[in-house]
């Protein structure tokens, strides 16, 4: 199923719809996942209609045994080249080759403008 062409909403009770379907497949009422969880019968509900907070989320994904669908749903998108610049003590270095910023020291010349 693709997500492309979907309004939020729809987005968010398809998602809503899937937890309760794996809430279902484990044969868990949502009063018995609200207190495993740790969160309010009313919680489970608005998630399950597709509303909610992440922490929320991720406390009922933990329930259901559902963390690992985290990693491929955002995967980590690894260290950009700026923090890898950074962290090997190099300057930036600009896709024009030149740079917008004066060396350390050396003042850069007023514009005539």
């Amino acid at each position: 199923m693709s997500f492309h062409g979907k309004s939020d909403r729809q987005i968010l009770q398809t998602l809503g719809e899937r937890l309760r379907g794996h809430r279902l497949r484990r044969d868990i009422t949502q009063e018995q996942l609200a207190e495993r969880a740790g969160l309010s019968v009313s919680t489970i509900k608005g998630l399950e209609s597709g509303r909610g907070r992440l922490d929320s989320l991720v406390a009922v994904l933990r329930e259901l045994g559902q963390l690992d669908g985290l990693e491929s749903f955002l995967p980590d998108p690894g260290i950009s080249p700026l923090q890898l610049a950074e962290r090997r003590g190099r300057p930036r270095q600009r896709a024009s080759g030149t740079s917008q910023v004066a060396p350390r020291g050396k003042k850069k010349p007023e514009s005539d403008w």
